[in-house]
C-alpha cells in the first residue's frame, strides 16, 4: 500500500510542478517521506546507466540520451538535471506503472557525485561512467579525495564501469576489477609535459604519494601517468581519441570513426568520447552512434549565443568554485585567435548555498586572458572588486580592465565597445542575469562558429 501510496503522490505532485515551472525534486521527496525504501519496491529494467564525476555529467547525459533516441531506444532519464536522490527518485516514478512496473527498456540518470551513495543504496547501475574529478566547491567538498571516498561506496561489484583513464584518481575505481572500461586521450599537438594551471592536483600519486611522473598532459592532471614508486599507471584504453584537430573541429576515436564537433573544446571531446564508449558498450553499433553526435549542439545551456547590439556573443557556462572549468573556457576562448571582449561574472557564487568565500579565484589562470586577441575584460557581480584584485597579479593589461559592480552597467558598456566579439564566462547561478539583457539566438544557431 505504501509504494502505491508513493507512486500515486510523486506523480500528481510532479503533474502539478509541471504546470506550475517548480523543480522536479519536490514529488521525489515526498515519495521518500511515504515510503524511504520505494527504490527497492520498483521493478527496473535490465539496463540501468549511471554517469557522475565533476564535471560533463549532464552534457554526457544528454549526449547519451540523443543517441539512444536515435537507435530507437525506449528510455527515461533526468532531463531536468535533478541529480540527488530525490530527484532520481521521481524520474523513476514517474517512469514507473502505479504498480511499480519501470515502462521503459532503460535508465539513464545523472547523478550527484557527493550522494550517489545514497542514491544508489536501494538499487544499482548496470554501467556506471565516472568522468572526472576535480577541485569543485571545496566550501562543500575539500579535496578531490574526500569526493572519491563519497563515490566509491556508490560502486557496485557487478556493474560494468567506464572510467576516465587519463585521470589518475577516477583510474583508482578500476584497480582491480575485471568489469572496467577504459577510455583516454593520446598525445595531441597541444598535449604538454609541464603542468598548466595555477596548482597541480597530480603531482602526488594518489595510490601512495610518490612523485608522480607524466609522459603528457592534456590540462591540468588529465594525461599519461605513471608512479615510479609502486608502479600505478594509465592503463590503455578500449576507446581512445587518437586525433583532437580542435582548431579544424573534429576528433577521431580509435583511428577509424571520425566525429565532427559542434563545440571546439577539450572538455566536449571528453564528453563526446564517454558518450560513445558507453554506448558502444552497451550494443549501439558505432554508426548510429557517430552519427549523431557528429556536430550535436548541446540542448542543456552551457554554450548560449546571444548577439549584443552589433556583437556576437556566447556564453560559456563555467562552474564556479571550479577552477579547471574555468581554465577550458579561458583556453577555448583565446583559442579562436578572434579580437573580443571577454566578460567575467561572479555576483551569486552558487544557486544551492550562499557563501562569500571566493578564494577559488586564485585557482584559476586568468593570465590566459593576456593574449593579444583579448581587447577588452569587463568584470562585474557584487565581487567584482575581487576579480579586479585577482586580476592585478596577472600579467592582463590593467588598461584593458573595467570593473562595474552593477552587471546592467557591463552589459551597456560592452554594446557600446567596439568589439564585435564578446565571450562571457560565468556560472548557472548568474548567466540569466547577462542573458536577460541580450538577444538569446535560436538554437539553429546555438552551434559556437
Amino acid at each position: 500500500m505504501r509504494k502505491f501510496l508513493a507512486i500515486a503522490v510523486c506523480r500528481i505532485l510532479h503533474w502539478i510542478g509541471k504546470r506550475i515551472g517548480r523543480g522536479s525534486s519536490l514529488p521525489g521527496q515526498a515519495a521518500l517521506k511515504i515510503c524511504p525504501d520505494i527504490l527497492s519496491r520498483v521493478r527496473l529494467p535490465d539496463t540501468v546507466i549511471a554517469v557522475t564525476g565533476s564535471n560533463g555529467k549532464t552534457s554526457t547525459v544528454e549526449m547519451i540520451a540523443h543517441v539512444l533516441a536515435a537507435a530507437g531506444k525506449r528510455f527515461s532519464y533526468n532531463r531536468e538535471g535533478s541529480n540527488q536522490i530525490e530527484g532520481v527518485t521521481a524520474l523513476v516514478l514517474c517512469s514507473c506503472t502505479l504498480g511499480g512496473k519501470f515502462k521503459n527498456d532503460i535508465l539513464l540518470i545523472e547523478t550527484d557525485e557527493r550522494y550517489a551513495r545514497h542514491t544508489f543504496r536501494y538499487f544499482s547501475p548496470t554501467h556506471y561512467v565516472i568522468t572526472n574529478l576535480y577541485r569543485d566547491q571545496l566550501t562543500r567538498n575539500g579535496h578531490p579525495l574526500w569526493v572519491y571516498e563519497a563515490i566509491l561506496p556508490s560502486i557496485p561489484k557487478d556493474a560494468v564501469l567506464l572510467l576516465n583513464a587519463d585521470d589518475p584518481l577516477v583510474s583508482l575505481f578500476g584497480r582491480g576489477r575485471e568489469n572496467t572500461v577504459w577510455f583516454g586521450m593520446e598525445r595531441q599537438s597541444f598535449s604538454t609535459e609541464e603542468p598548466t594551471g595555477i596548482y597541480d592536483d597530480g603531482k602526488y600519486c594518489p595510490l601512495c604519494g610518490g612523485k608522480m611522473r607524466y609522459a603528457y598532459r592534456h590540462f591540468h592532471h588529465i594525461g599519461a601517468y605513471a608512479c615510479p614508486a609502486c608502479g600505478y599507471r594509465r592503463e590503455e584504453p578500449a576507446y581512445r581519441i587518437t586525433e583532437a584537430d580542435l582548431e579544424n573541429g573534429f576528433l577521431t576515436i580509435n583511428g577509424t570513426d571520425k566525429i565532427p564537433l559542434a563545440f571546439r573544446s577539450l572538455y566536449n571531446a571528453y564528453n563526446v568520447l564517454a558518450c560513445y564508449a558507453l554506448c558502444v558498450t552497451v550494443g549501439i553499433d558505432r554508426e548510429t552512434v557517430v552519427g549523431s553526435i557528429g556536430n550535436y549542439v548541446l540542448k542543456n545551456g552551457r554554450v548560449v549565443n546571444f548577439r549584443l547590439g552589433e556583437a556576437l556573443g556566447t556564453l560559456l557556462t563555467s562552474k564556479h568554485e571550479n577552477s579547471v572549468s574555468y581554465d577550458q573556457s579561458l583556453r577555448y576562448l583565446v583559442g579562436q585567435k578572434e579580437p573580443c571582449a571577454v566578460c567575467v561574472i561572479v555576483d551569486a557564487v552558487s544557486r544551492k548555498y550562499f557563501t562569500s568565500d571566493v578564494s577559488w579565484l586564485w585557482d584559476i589562470d586568468f593570465g590566459i586572458l593576456s593574449a593579444p586577441c583579448v581587447e577588452a575584460v569587463y568584470l562585474t557581480g557584487r565581487y567584482a572588486y575581487d576579480l579586479a584584485v585577482r586580476f592585478s597579479y596577472t600579467d592582463v593589461d590593467k588598461q584593458k580592465l573595467t570593473v562595474l559592480p552593477s552587471i546592467p552597467e557591463a552589459v551597456a558598456a560592452m554594446k557600446s565597445g567596439k568589439q564585435k566579439r564578446i565571450y562571457a564566462v560565468t556560472c548557472f547561478s548568474d548567466r540569466d542575469k547577462l542573458l536577460s539583457l541580450t538577444e538569446i539566438l535560436p538554437n539553429k544557431e546555438d552551434a559556437t562558429p
